[in-house]
């Protein structure tokens, strides 16, 4: 049977796959299906249906199309591969809604009219299962899913030991792809505290963690075909896998050329908790992953009833200590310009027992960070997306959003200007060269470049640099939560698989 896997793109509480990013979701399913089926994007879709295939170039007054941006080597030869197609498999769904750089993840109501007419099988899988939704705010999208012969989220919900042999030969996806990838590894699922009001994850997965010698297979497979981005972000806290700081060493060594490796999700109270060993964990990151690297904290709230009505993970407090920890042992500079390790804020506006104080709250705290010295590498705020089936939903569906949303923009900009801007110019000043920055996407006669990583700052540049290539670029001013460089250097990429190769030139 002939088989096509649509990438529409995820974001979820525990795992990103929108690119940059390759996730997990079509690799294990590729890998399920024996490795050898058709990939295929949401954006070869869009082209097809937009373009008829065609490429349009982008003029120096408009900005890049990013609908059409993550193609693969099968956009020239749409047509034909879905009228071939028996059984089409949509990965899809959003959770976490943010802002993308380089590509927009598809809806169930742009795909569903592209793909009603096709004469296959189709099955529904990721995410989207549990609802999806592109932005914070509002509820999960409603659409007519009749087109589809199957929902199942339990087709990529594999158990680990079939994940073992799915993982290895999934990854040949990879061919298809033209472009550089940042591979999202997943350690484990499900969360050992499985609580917030908001959060989806416990709907999906039990805890249970992948074995050592599994992941490190997969980033070797992978490191095999030639990639050198990787991020350890498919699970709900870094801290909490029982082999962490292994883990890292071991591919260390046995993949020395890996040129981005980062983690993602962070629970504070772990770091606290990793004192009783002499913060191993916390050191091994330092030691072994590259500079840039964030960890990300589900804070969601500095007010304590807001913490305590939401059932959140980490009360304020928990969540300074682990802040200045990660400030004593990462924020020195690394190679490639960044602070090594540093942790990064997540704030949610729309959970229970929120007011005016909650606010306060926030900037109390967040003040006392700036005001002691300390860095945070980024601060993301958003407002609630309500899915069904989490208890904030039960109780009340919306009506935490929508007591005090006339405020949430005049709160999230006084935390940009209070907080954010003066945070960015202390953790990237005036001056800093950072380097291996990838131009991305033109808008107008600037071009926006940034490193690969977890959450990389955006540096915009003037003039029309050429895309996808590499730059170092001094950083000479600073927006909200952007910078602006010039080019110090170009580097040329060259690539001769499996090895990528970093040559510098003259710009």
């Amino acid at each position: 049977m002939k088989y096509t896997i649509l990438d529409c793109y995820t974001d979820e509480p525990a795992g990103l796959g929108v690119p940059p990013y390759l996730g997990t979701y079509p690799r294990y399913v590729a890998g399920y299906l024996g490795g050898d089926s058709a990939y295929v994007t949401i954006d070869d879709l869009r082209l097809w249906k937009k373009n008829n295939g065609i490429v349009h170039e982008t003029r120096k007054s408009q900005k890049t199309d990013i609908t059409t941006y993550n193609l693969t080597n099968n956009c020239k030869n749409i047509p034909q591969i879905l009228s071939e197609t028996e059984t089409l498999i949509v990965v899809l769904g959003v959770h976490v809604p943010g802002k993308y750089l380089s590509a927009v993840p598809g809806t169930l109501n742009e795909v569903i009219p592209m793909i009603k007419d096709l004469k296959c099988k189709k099955i529904l899988t990721g995410p989207a299962v549990f609802g999806t939704q592109l932005f914070g705010g509002r509820f999960f999208e409603k659409a007519d899913l009749g087109i589809f012969d199957k929902i199942d989220y339990s087709m990529f919900n594999f158990l680990y030991k079939d994940v073992k042999e799915y993982s290895l030969k999934g990854a040949s996806i990879l061919k298809q792809i033209p472009d550089i990838r940042m591979i999202e590894i997943e350690t484990g699922h499900g969360c050992d505290i499985g609580k917030c009001s908001f959060c989806t994850e416990p709907l999906k997965n039990r805890v249970e963690f992948r074995e050592k010698e599994d992941v490190l297979n997969e980033i070797k497979e992978f490191y095999n075909l030639g990639a050198r981005y990787f991020r350890l972000g498919k699970q709900t806290c870094f801290y909490t896998l029982p082999y962490a700081a292994e883990l890292l060493e071991e591919i260390n060594f046995h993949c020395p050329d890996i040129k981005v490796l980062h983690i993602d999700n962070v629970n504070p109270v772990k770091v606290v908790l990793d004192k009783k060993n002499d913060f191993a964990i916390t050191k091994a990151i330092v030691k072994y992953c590259t500079s840039g690297n964030i960890a990300a904290f589900g804070v969601e709230s500095f007010d304590l009833d807001v913490v305590k009505a939401n059932t959140l993970n980490t009360p304020p407090s928990i969540a300074y200590e682990a802040i200045k920890i990660l400030n004593e042992y990462g924020s020195e500079r690394g190679s490639d310009g960044m602070p090594k390790f540093l942790p990064g804020v997540n704030i949610i506006f729309g959970l229970r027992e929120e007011s005016r104080k909650t606010h306060l709250e926030n900037m109390k705290w967040l003040s006392r960070i700036y005001d002691e010295g300390l860095m945070l590498r980024r601060i993301n705020i958003r407002q609630v997306a309500i899915f069904e089936g989490t208890s904030l939903f039960d109780e009340g569906k919306d009506k935490f959003l929508r007591k005090n949303k006339k405020y949430y923009w005049k709160w999230r900009n006084e935390i940009r200007q209070k907080i954010d801007w003066p945070m960015l110019q202390r953790v990237i000043p005036s001056g800093t060269v950072l380097t291996n920055c990838f131009a991305e996407i033109y808008d107008g006669n600037t071009t926006f470049c940034r490193q690969f990583g977890t959450y990389p700052i955006i540096v915009g540049v003037k003039g029309r640099l050429e895309l996808k290539k590499f730059y170092d670029l001094e950083i000479i001013g600073h927006m909200l939560r952007s910078i602006t460089g010039k080019v110090v250097v170009k580097r040329e990429l060259v690539v001769d698989n499996p090895n990528y190769k970093i040559i510098p030139q003259n710009p």
